[in-house]
């Protein structure tokens, strides 16, 4: 890879908690943040991993237009580990103009779309404070980010099913080597709606307990919610990070809406390209965070594809089962656990992982444990076969 940006900031909030600390303790400590959700209409019986005082976060008063649980969400992830101040750092010396926002997600503030038709007496227009821009449109996220962090340089969102913020990264760094951008805010945020809830429900693909990822038991996802961000730099030298991405791999394996291809194509050619961008051999690769929602399908065909690539002896879990799977979020907050992991020196176990799957070839952590991690890898793999990958770095390793 000719170009590998530092990644001089990063933070996340999901179900376990705030800032970057509480992903540690929780990932050390195998605690995890799934509550059973209590669904009004009494239906669902799911667990599901639920952001705490979301409806207490107030958005700055020149932004109010944008409130919604999505936007609600970001501003309370702005707010951990000094990212923002972070970003009016770079924004200081690079200029607001050369710094872009790059941001995904699957559902935005459809919640708030879904209020407004409850509220709909059947007759004229929706209630005049629900305003589709400022919420359920896609680009909502990605406007109210660079508003709230004054920056005027590319702005979009990607919406790619659960490889959306993963590919943030990717664009982000793209976006670089190009010369259009000297710094980029990437990650995501998706929160909970009766949407997603009700449509995975409709697919059978509801867990009645907490999610088990990679279990001969399993039965299902837990959806969750959370909002990621890092911050990607030009390679100025003495970036203060030992932190780097240094390969991806993307793919689409057209294969079906919703199944992945049963042979793991899409997911063995974007894990096989990341490796050739990256420079390492899959050996070299310490540890992988898996996408492993629980499902049985999305399990098998990624542990074939991980041993088939890497090996089957490589270090990998899921860590879904700490916060669910938070869907257009899921690449930004498994990134966020990646880089955890490498400062760390720890990998990850997977949590609820009690009767590993006798048919699997890899054999994943049961617990967190001490590893000297240089080279780890994560994956995402969406509907409609969006697969992504990414390869991250210790520069004091390399």
């Amino acid at each position: 890879m000719t170009f590998s940006p530092p990644i001089t900031a990063y933070t996340c909030v999901c179900a376990v908690g705030r800032g970057r600390d509480a992903l540690r303790a929780a990932l050390t400590g195998m605690v995890g943040g799934l509550t059973r959700f209590d669904d009004p209409v009494g239906v669902l019986d799911t667990f599901v991993g639920r952001v705490d005082g979301l409806d207490a976060v107030e958005l700055p008063t020149d932004l109010t237009d944008y409130d919604c649980r999505n936007n609600r969400l970001a501003e309370l992830t702005l707010r951990q580990d000094g990212f923002e101040d972070q970003v009016r750092a770079v924004r200081d010396r690079y200029g607001a103009a050369r710094i872009g926002v790059v941001l995904g997600t699957s559902t935005s503030g459809i919640a708030s779309g879904e209020d407004a038709f409850l509220a709909w007496s059947g007759e004229g227009p929706l209630q005049p404070d629900f305003v589709f821009e400022h919420s359920q449109d896609l680009y909502s996220l990605s406007d109210f980010v660079r508003r709230r962090l004054a920056l005027g340089g590319p702005s979009y969102t990607i919406s790619a099913a659960c490889a959306s913020s993963t590919k943030t990264f990717i664009d982000g760094a793209q976006l670089i080597a190009a010369g259009l951008c000297d710094a980029v805010v990437v990650g995501g945020v998706d929160t909970l709606c009766e949407t997603s809830l009700r449509g995975f429900n409709a697919l059978q693909l509801l867990s009645p307990v907490p999610c088990r990822p990679n279990d001969a038991d399993r039965q299902g996802i837990s959806i969750g919610e959370a909002g990621g961000f890092a911050l990607l730099e030009r390679d100025e030298g003495g970036s203060g990070t030992s932190l780097r991405m240094i390969g991806y791999g993307e793919s689409s394996d057209a294969h079906h809406m919703s199944s992945p291809h049963p042979e793991g194509l899409g997911a063995r050619l974007a894990m096989a390209d990341a490796l050739e961008m990256s420079g390492l051999r899959g050996g070299q690769i310490d540890y992988v965070n898996m996408h492993g929602t629980g499902s049985h399908l999305n399990d098998r065909v990624e542990d074939r594809a991980i041993a088939d690539v890497l090996g089957p002896d490589v270090k990998c879990s899921s860590t879904k089962g700490w916060m669910g799977h938070t869907l257009g979020a899921a690449g930004a907050v498994e990134a966020a656990i990646v880089l955890t992991a490498l400062e760390a020196q720890i990998a990850p176990g997977n949590l609820n992982l009690n009767r590993p799957d006798p048919e699997a070839r890899c054999r994943p952590l049961m617990e967190t444990v001490p590893a000297a991690l240089r080279h780890a890898m994560t994956n995402n793999f969406g509907f409609g076969g969006n697969n992504c990958c990414l390869v991250f770095s210790r520069d004091d390793a390399r």
